[in-house]
């Protein structure tokens, strides 16, 4: 990442982070959207694609659903519905790339989405219950084929780890977010959900940069190193 994209996305996880602390509303709403949105100028430098282009748009939607999540209103429902829009673009990209069935990935997101879904369920969701089960379903199926790219010798191992790891946070930092607001409030909870968020979308994100033709990814700088 260019060293003022990469400045301004580090001052934003710092403000976030002390608008947290110090109670400040209006330092966490302008703040929250800055690494997101660094991150979508980096990933223009990504080679263009399908992939790169819906990640682009998962990006897209997660910061709506940032904003909705952080204005001082009860958007949660249209924030989930953002999240929900983010999930379904980056199986798009995952499909995009490989349609192998991978049983064991599809046992492993099954059993993470399931768990998540039986957990909050299980605390009462009321008219929630619903468009909970329809999220937990979708990010399922996002887990499930980012975990696949992973044995798929045909897509860069970096792309496939990157895209894995990123995922897993991602799913992780939605689960926080269910514990946190239905099942039992914790002390750091929104410092936990938002660092697991943050390292996702990077993780996704620098996916797009192995994301290329081997002889052209073999000859080419590493999307860590490129930060």
């Amino acid at each position: 990442m260019r060293p003022l994209p990469c400045c301004v996305a580090i001052a934003g996880v710092v403000l976030f982070l002390l608008g947290l602390h110090f109670e400040l509303k209006w330092l966490t709403l302008l703040s929250k959207p800055l690494p997101v949105i660094c991150l979508l100028i980096w990933l223009h430098g990504a080679a263009a694609g399908a992939y790169r282009n819906w990640i682009a748009i998962g990006l897209g939607f997660s910061l709506l659903g940032d904003m909705l999540l952080e204005w001082p209103a009860d958007l949660f429902v249209f924030g989930l519905g953002a999240f929900l829009l983010a999930h379904l673009a980056y199986l798009v990209a995952y499909l995009g790339d490989s349609r192998r069935l991978a049983p064991g990935a599809l046992l492993l997101a099954a059993l993470v989405a399931g768990s998540m879904f039986a957990l909050l369920a299980s605390a009462g969701l009321g008219s929630l219950l619903l468009p909970v089960a329809l999220y937990s379903l979708a990010i399922g199926c996002m887990l499930w084929r980012a975990l696949a790219r992973l044995g798929d010798t045909a897509i860069a191992r970096q792309s496939a780890w990157l895209a894995g790891f990123g995922a897993l946070l991602f799913v992780l930092s939605d689960s926080l977010i269910g514990i946190n607001r239905f099942v039992a409030p914790f002390e750091g909870a929104r410092y936990a959900i938002i660092l697991t968020y943050w390292l996702g979308q990077l993780g996704i994100a620098a996916s797009a940069f192995a994301c290329r033709p081997q002889a052209e990814a073999s000859g080419s700088a590493s999307p860590i190193s490129r930060l």
